[in-house]
């Protein structure tokens, strides 16, 4: 997930124009920001922050934090690879599971299942705090899920 867009911010106290790369990372303009639709103008910009499938995923408005480049993290991050997470799940179990808990898993496969494992991502409550304390985004709405679809 990789995204360059050349826009304006101050640099040493001068407004230039920037090729701002993101990796990991999405835009999160504060309220009045000119490349904003309309219909954001007075909220900011939309921030999803994807967790896992058996917690939470958040909406969030921007708020243009200046220290970021009005960047905001765009998921709450692994802590297991792939294969890790693999190794300590059966995709097979893993749906069952989730069934359990009132959501539904499609995939194509089961390897895929075991792949996304809940403890294989960080804890995106912790995340989204962090974010908000650190004056990134605001909360808008918390989403649990009751579907969750990997190819």
């Amino acid at each position: 997930h990789n995204i360059a867009k050349f826009e304006e911010y101050k640099v040493n106290g001068k407004l230039k124009k920037l090729c701002v790369h993101r990796k990991g990372a999405t835009r999160a303009f504060g309220p009045g920001n000119e490349e904003l639709n309309p219909i954001f103008k007075q909220t900011g910009q939309p921030v999803l922050v994807p967790g896992d499938m058996g917690t939470a995923s958040y909406v969030l408005a921007g708020l243009g934090n200046e220290l970021t480049w009005s960047s905001c993290c765009h998921g709450a991050g692994r802590m297991k690879s792939r294969a890790q997470a693999s190794k300590e799940w059966k995709g097979k179990d893993l749906k069952s599971y989730m069934r359990e808990k009132g959501v539904e898993v499609l995939a194509k496969s089961y390897s895929t299942i075991s792949e996304e494992m809940p403890d294989a991502y960080k804890d995106v409550d912790i995340v989204v705090e962090a974010v908000q304390e650190a004056k990134i985004a605001d909360k808008v709405a918390r989403l649990t899920p009751a579907y969750v679809i990997k190819g």
